[in-house]
């Protein structure tokens, strides 16, 4: 069998043949020259893949080489747009071939298969932008943390929103001292990812010609298809392969505020939920997290509050808010003792009591691009602010929260040096997962 794909050849073996193909030209007259680009390939090309590469690509200094994805309509759709890329199926295949040939690859898979994409690329010393969260356990993200560090290459974990206006500027103002120090932090999202019966379907489907299945599930245990409930969006709520909805939006909700306060591994935590189900994730949770207190915070202990669901907070939990204050869908309260600021996700901060701030300075911003930081780290050896250094360890304290659901109403004492719960054997079982045979990954 050919280990690689021309786009033409793809065409003749797949069902997609058929299909009529526009003769697209290549754009790698962008930029830099050639020999000052960086040469890329993609790991998941669909969906929030095709952005994330589109993203690199807009930097001008990228040249896609491979590009790599279960689904067949996905991989042909993205050939359209990068004609002169090698196509695979198996991203083990394709780092394998193109390991030597290529500087970056970005992974942009479902959540089980980030640790494992990402390892493997980084053992062959690539620059890695890996999509939130950074892994799907917390075992591999300390692993990756630690790997990354050892090779010296560029990072980045996909919270695009790190580089935005609204949470620099929520940043710059926390460190200023704009509401004193920091008392403590609620941050909720409205999301909910669940099923209605919390169990596995049963039966299943006839696979598509187009999903490789067996690719699909990678590292994950065995277990038949069924149409819809997992491939493309909704393996989100299963266990074996999503994050739930902190693992979602935790990283990017809980980034600005573990920027601005230098917030490091959480010393205790304690869940509440609806239900605990082995298959699938809560429709809601709430995580109540203690973590060591910092320069930038009131006392040496902060408390720290996560919602899902559409749980809140309430607005009352701040001296500086009304108990009707109406809240964002998702986001942040921050409370200090001068003041409040409400964070709303993706949205610009604002301090309270408003007549307080009404003229609190705004900083003068130079755009950033989260994309094109990676890509310029990446050519100069450097690494990006949202690198696997900051990423993992963020990451680590998201998925906790999901160890945590798996125990509600109990206090978990992390134990982050020596990566164990101190008071419960069987939440420590939960860091680590067992591989799929045939898919054992060296350094996971």
């Amino acid at each position: 069998m050919k280990k690689t794909l021309s786009r033409r050849s793809f065409m003749k073996q797949t069902s997609l043949a058929g299909l009529s193909v526009p003769l697209i030209l290549p754009r790698l007259s962008l930029g830099a020259p050639v020999s000052e680009k960086l040469h890329h390939a993609a790991i998941g090309v669909a969906a929030q893949g095709a952005y994330d590469l589109e993203q690199i690509f807009s930097s001008g200094k990228v040249v896609v080489r491979a590009l790599c994805d279960i689904d067949a309509v996905s991989l042909e759709k993205a050939s359209k747009r990068y004609p002169d890329a090698r196509l695979y199926r198996d991203w083990r295949e394709m780092l394998e071939m193109e390991g030597d040939q290529i500087d970056s690859v970005n992974v942009s898979t479902p959540d089980h298969t980030h640790a494992p994409a990402a390892m493997t690329a980084i053992q062959k010393k690539l620059h890695v932008f890996c999509e939130k969260p950074l892994t799907h356990s917390v075992f591999e993200a300390r692993r990756l943390t630690l790997a990354a560090k050892k090779q010296g290459i560029a990072t980045q974990m996909g919270i695009q929103i790190h580089a935005h206006d609204f949470y620099r500027t929520a940043v710059i103002w926390l460190q200023e001292g704009a509401i004193g120090k920091v008392k403590s932090w609620h941050s909720w999202c409205s999301a909910v990812y669940t099923t209605d019966d919390k169990q596995r379907p049963e039966g299943e489907d006839a696979i598509p010609e187009h999903v490789n299945w067996d690719f699909w599930l990678g590292v994950a245990p065995q277990r038949p298809y069924k149409e819809v409930l997992y491939h493309p969006f909704k393996w989100r709520c299963w266990r074996d392969f999503g994050s739930g909805a902190v693992g979602d939006f935790g990283c990017h909700i809980f980034d600005p505020v573990f920027t601005a306060l230098e917030i490091g591994a959480p010393r205790t935590i304690t869940a509440e939920t609806e239900c605990v189900s082995d298959e699938v994730h809560p429709a809601w949770t709430i995580s109540h997290y203690v973590f060591p207190g910092t320069q930038w915070t009131a006392d040496r202990e902060i408390s720290a509050t996560w919602r899902d669901g559409g749980k809140k907070p309430d607005p009352s939990l701040s001296p500086h808010l009304s108990a009707d204050f109406e809240l964002p869908a998702s986001g942040s309260i921050i409370i200090g003792e001068e003041g409040t600021m409400i964070l709303p996700h993706v949205g610009p901060p604002h301090l309270y009591p408003e007549e307080k701030f009404v003229d609190y300075p705004k900083p003068e911003l130079e755009p950033k691009n989260h994309y094109h930081e990676f890509v310029d780290a990446a050519l100069s050896g450097t690494t990006g602010d949202a690198g696997f250094h900051f990423s993992g360890p963020l990451t680590e304290a998201v998925l906790l929260g999901n160890i945590a659901n798996r125990f509600p109403g109990k206090t978990l004492q992390w134990n982050s040096h020596q990566l164990k719960f101190d008071n419960n054997t069987d939440a420590t079982g939960l860091l680590r997962r067992s591989y799929r045979k045939g898919w054992q990954i060296r350094g996971l």
